[in-house]
């Protein structure tokens, strides 16, 4: 791509100073982006133009990531063939200009993609032809990029279908920002193996949402699938099989391909508790491995793990440091992102109870808040020294039984993600001083409502197990879409509290997913939550919730992932989008 030969003092000053006549940022517009911007103008009446064959993007020569960027949306845009389900009122000029390229503008080139960096960007689509995005940063382009594919379609000319076009929104203005700067997706690939082009499509779904945190939580206690160098026997005897590994030429792929679309990949290796697959390598390190789950249905609170797969690392045994710090050093060194996930959820008492080394430290007085702390005491240090912000499940500090003092987890260096009691565990983090990631699973889990995995439940011979409860799952019912998108990730905090909650995380948990049903799983409710937290989910003008408006505009954005190869789930039936109104509550 050549430099574009403008300066972008001269870009700003055009932007500001161009002739297009406002409309009200959230108005319905003919063809919409998701998520909604923070404020777009459309001039009346609405205008498109065809874009040349020949369109290609212009922009700096100095991001490799950039540049590859422009050209991945120029190849997209002139090959969508997307056409809207309801035909865009719009006027296209007879012998008008068309548009033959997009100029991109940066004032920072070299701004790293780390959590917190500047993603807001303009873009201009002017009737004379000229359409341009300016950003503080590559990563603000890139999104700009996105917005600027979303007002393409494949339409008619005047509605005579010979005349099919490509075209592009005109006399349009767009200024954007994300309201929260972390917008993830967590994956479990611990519980289910999932090939790597199922993780790039993702990845790739998740960027066209502006989402730009891929969390991977990469092993549990049922496998452990990533290849490390410096401990090749966990996956050698805790994944699946040698075809259900992730080598270090397969995270290099996954990193740098979300690296290009601006999107950061955050590892999580869960420990203490969910490392049942460890024993395989090191049964010396791992308490309770190979034991029942629950060894009495009756008996709850004695369970030795909160599913099947029991196994938790024995602080006591000091083989566990040496296999640690070999994990966080390898982990840390093959993932560049300046968060490293070390879970620390759900440490369960009865497995550390069944342990005899453990048993005896106990029987000295100990107590199992100790043995967390050790643990935690001596990992936390490790995580930090590798120049990384720990970021742990809110259990940590929360759990009622096995918890550690803020001591051991100084808010200075510790991010806390919240996932329990929806809003009421958010403010009790935020006001111990920590950051917090909100991932609730009363709005933001998205395997919920599907019933359980475990046999033989005699629960199920009663006929009314799953009638009006939860659907015969712990965190039932199902989260809607409608659910995903109303949930205030701040609710009931004050304005400094609010501060430090720096977004949320959809979770795909996988005891019941693979790769044959997981779009659908994530698609379009992830992109509920991309909107809600990149704009909020509110009418600007009125404060009111605006999943009502949101409907018909997230119906043709799934019907657009769709035509992008994301196979999500519909929302409504085609019926109601193409009779507009006929399908509401109220007339």
């Amino acid at each position: 791509m050549a430099k574009a030969r403008i300066s972008l003092g001269f870009l700003l000053l055009f932007l500001l100073s161009s002739p297009l006549p406002a409309a009200r940022a959230d108005k319905r517009f003919p063809v919409n982006a998701w998520p909604k911007p923070t404020s777009m103008s459309w001039a009346e009446p609405h205008m498109a133009m065809p874009v040349s064959r020949s369109f290609h993007v212009v922009g700096p020569s100095g991001n490799a990531y950039l540049l590859s960027a422009a050209r991945r949306y120029a190849a997209l845009i002139l090959a969508e063939r997307y056409r809207p389900i309801v035909r865009p009122a719009v006027t296209v000029a007879a012998g008008g200009a068309e548009l033959r390229c997009l100029t991109l503008a940066v004032s920072d080139l070299h701004a790293p993609l780390e959590h917190g960096v500047d993603e807001s960007y303009a873009l201009e689509i002017l009737p004379t032809g000229a359409a341009t995005v300016t950003a503080a940063t590559a990563w603000g382009a890139m999104r700009g990029l996105e917005t600027f594919s979303q007002l393409a379609w494949w339409g008619d000319a005047a509605g005579r279908r010979e005349q099919m076009l490509l075209l592009v929104a005109s006399g349009v203005r767009v200024e954007d920002r994300p309201l929260y700067p972390h917008r993830g997706l967590m994956l479990d690939t611990g519980r289910t193996y999932f090939p790597v082009a199922d993780i790039l499509r993702t990845i790739d779904a998740m960027a066209a949402n502006k989402m730009n945190v891929f969390h991977w939580h990469i092993t549990d206690s049922q496998s452990f699938p990533l290849e490390l160098p410096s401990e090749p026997a966990l996956a050698e005897k805790g994944s699946y099989g040698e075809d259900m590994r992730y080598t270090v030429e397969d995270v290099n792929l996954i990193v740098d391909f979300a690296m290009h679309r601006g999107v950061r990949v955050v590892p999580e290796i869960d420990m203490p508790g969910h490392t049942a697959s460890w024993a395989g390598a090191y049964p010396e390190a791992v308490a309770c491995a190979g034991k029942f789950w629950l060894p009495d249905a009756s008996d709850w609170p004695n369970r030795l793990a909160a599913e099947p797969g029991a196994g938790q690392l024995n602080p006591l045994e000091p083989k566990t440091y040496q296999v640690v710090a070999n994990v966080v050093n390898d982990v840390t060194s093959l993932f560049p992102d300046g968060f490293y996930h070390a879970g620390a959820d759900e440490v369960t008492p009865g497995c550390w109870q069944a342990d005899p080394s453990i048993q005896a430290d106990l029987a000295r007085g100990g107590s199992l808040s100790q043995l967390l702390e050790r643990f935690v005491g001596s990992v936390h240090p490790l995580i930090v020294s590798r120049n990384r912000t720990a970021v742990y499940w809110e259990d940590v500090l929360l759990d009622q039984t096995v918890n550690v003092s803020s001591s051991a987890i100084p808010p200075e260096t510790t991010i806390l993600q919240t996932w329990n009691n929806g809003a009421s565990n958010t403010k009790l983090i935020v006001q111990a001083g920590y950051r917090a990631i909100v991932s609730s699973a009363s709005f933001y889990y998205l395997d919920c409502g599907h019933g359980d995995f475990v046999g033989n439940n005699s629960i199920y011979d009663d006929p009314r197990s799953d009638y009006d409860t939860n659907g015969g799952s712990w965190c039932g019912p199902f989260k809607t879409w409608q659910r995903v998108y109303d949930y205030d990730i701040a609710h009931n905090l004050t304005a400094d509290e609010a501060k430090l909650v720096i977004g949320g995380e959809v979770a795909m948990w996988t005891e019941q997913v693979d790769a044959a049903v997981l779009d659908g799983r994530v698609w379009p409710r992830a992109s509920a939550m991309a909107e809600a937290l990149w704009s909020g989910n509110r009418d600007a003008a009125t404060g009111r919730k605006r999943y009502a408006e949101a409907t018909d505009r997230l119906t043709d954005w799934r019907h657009r992932m769709v035509v992008r190869g994301v196979r999500a789930e519909p929302i409504q039936p085609l019926w109601c989008r193409t009779r507009p109104g006929m399908c509401n509550v109220v007339r």
